[in-house]
């Protein structure tokens, strides 16, 4: 009673995030166990039929992993996310050092702005965008194709353009919100480091090396542990909506986020697609926990826990 009478207020502010946890969150996890259920859904309420419907065991997680599709959804996820956290992870660092270099306050504004705009558009409304440079008949891009006597290319019917078309749009889109949080740690380094590594004589790069990079190394890899944790995720929007639904780009689009939808929706099958959300869930959490340790060997302060 004395701690909750001390912290009364502080836990009073946390109330409202706990709450939407424990609801939207935990309690949701619960449901989990259709991923070991023939569900049947029964008109009395998804209770009675989680109540009601027998358990498969591990069919449903059998089922998944002997699909024809597979080895596709895990070879795209898992590319895709590598070279997502890669591509991200430096090109976030570089922007954010770039800009906390910056001495005009205004053309840094400009910058900003310009970077994060992207983040906040919808994928739906992106992928108007690209149609209006992809397109075979109106797009710009075979425009000035045809324009220069090429032939037209059915941008969104050849999948050999897709894995760079969606590689760059996903990095395009988030490296303005993804190098924020290292341009405000580069920033609120003290200024009397940068003083002393010049009175040594080091250049604008020296500085950046020995000064800058050390300081945000703890930020960046915290942030690399939590990005690891969704290797097996994928951006439904950047993977579902930019290619228009083509089925002829199924085979460089289709990850486990899109599989699991699709599953859903045309063979109904609940139990399914909630094991494939499970593993889903279950490797990210193993893959943070094994990354935090090899951190935490390494550079004890920068682990998470």
């Amino acid at each position: 009673m004395r701690t909750l009478k001390d912290n009364g207020t502080y836990l009073l502010f946390v109330l409202p995030g706990t709450l939407f946890l424990i609801v939207f969150f935990y309690i949701p996890v619960l449901a989990n166990v259709v991923a070991f259920q023939n569900f049947q859904y029964d008109p009395q309420g998804f209770v009675y039929s989680l109540i009601h419907s027998p358990f498969v065991g591990f069919k449903n997680f059998e089922f998944f992993f002997h699909s024809a599709d597979f080895g596709l959804v895990l070879r795209n996820t898992v590319g895709y996310s590598l070279t997502f956290l890669g591509l991200n992870f430096v090109f976030a660092i570089f922007f954010g050092i770039v800009m906390s270099q910056m001495r005009s306050k205004r053309l840094l504004k400009v910058y900003q702005t310009s970077m994060l705009f992207p983040y906040f558009l919808s994928w739906a409304i992106l992928a108007y965008f690209l149609y209006a440079f992809l397109s075979t008949d109106k797009g710009v891009i075979n425009h000035l194709i045809t324009g220069s006597g090429g032939t037209a290319i059915d941008f969104y019917n050849n999948p050999t353009f897709w894995p760079f078309i969606i590689i760059f749009m996903g990095v395009w889109k988030g490296i303005g919100y993804n190098s924020i949080l290292y341009f405000a740690t580069a920033s609120g380094i003290d200024p009397s480091y940068y003083d002393a590594a010049m009175i040594d004589g080091a250049n604008k790069w020296q500085q950046i090396k020995n000064v800058t990079l050390p300081h945000i190394l703890p930020v960046a890899t915290l942030m690399l542990i939590l990005n690891i944790g969704g290797i097996f995720r994928s951006d439904f929007g950047l993977f579902y909506l930019l290619p228009r639904e083509s089925g002829t780009l199924i085979n460089v689009t289709q990850t486990f986020d899109t599989y699991i939808y699709r599953a859903l929706t045309t063979t109904n099958d609940i139990g399914m697609s909630t094991a494939a959300g499970l593993v889903q869930s279950v490797v990210g959490a193993v893959l943070i926990i094994i990354t935090n340790l090899i951190v935490r060997k390494k550079q004890p302060e920068a682990a998470l826990f």
